[in-house]
């Protein structure tokens, strides 16, 4: 089979006024700018996993796949921080109740046909039990993870994308402010309330903590956190 080649078009950040430059190039060759994404339609399934296994698995580019559009985005260095500083934090709170947890961070979650995403982080807490042993994740075999946490995203192919994999919970942190979804009869519904911590303010807590974290240090943070939550 021969390598990809593919004409994309390529979004940079707003500093250039975001103006769409279709080019054709190599997939392997692609080299995104951080903050930018490139959209590539019309592919079918066999096409989306052939360029992921050219992209191979060492790369720090984010993929979505929805019904034959993939997006491949390069995150900014400042987006790294904050989603794991918010799995921090929702360890660290889950321990605090009790509560078992698998983190299984940017697995490729797929539902053959229609969808695939990476996100930033996924765990399993309300379905630990059934992912235990887990090496290779299938969703023909394993539940859909229980919360996937995502960082500047404004993607719509990837909250559609995982509206196909029925995650029950995604988390989209951006801009300081935390938005939660709940998939409820198919589709996700913004939520102030978290399904996880249906009694904790989830929504306020998660901005404040990690901006605590990152102008004091993660470790203070979570360490006073871990008395808040005993008390």
């Amino acid at each position: 089979m021969g390598e990809w080649r593919v004409t994309v078009e390529e979004t940079a950040p707003a500093i250039d006024g975001g103006t769409p430059v279709t080019v054709t190039i190599p997939i392997r060759a692609i080299e995104l700018t951080p903050g930018s994404t490139i959209s590539i339609h019309n592919l079918s399934w066999q096409d989306f996993e052939q360029i992921l296994t050219e992209l191979g698995e060492k790369r720090s580019t984010r993929i979505a796949y929805y019904r034959g559009t993939l997006e491949i985005m390069s995150p900014l260095a400042l987006h790294e921080r904050p989603h794991r500083i918010i799995a921090y934090i929702l360890t660290t709170i889950l321990d605090a109740q009790g509560r078992d947890w698998e983190d299984f961070g940017s697995t490729t979650l797929k539902q053959p046909e229609i969808a695939g995403v990476e996100p930033d982080t996924c765990f399993y807490i309300q379905n630990v039990s059934r992912v235990r042993g887990c090496t290779n994740m299938d969703l023909a075999v394993y539940p859909p993870p229980d919360l996937a946490i995502e960082s500047d995203v404004t993607s719509k192919t990837t909250l559609n994308a995982y509206e196909a994999l029925r995650v029950p919970e995604v988390w989209i942190y951006r801009s300081r402010q935390l938005k939660i979804y709940i998939l409820q009869n198919g589709d996700y519904a913004e939520s102030s309330i978290s399904s996880i911590f249906p009694d904790l303010p989830i929504t306020e807590m998660i901005p404040q903590l990690v901006q605590k974290a990152i102008d004091d240090g993660t470790s203070r943070m979570l360490r006073e956190l871990k008395i808040q939550l005993s008390q």
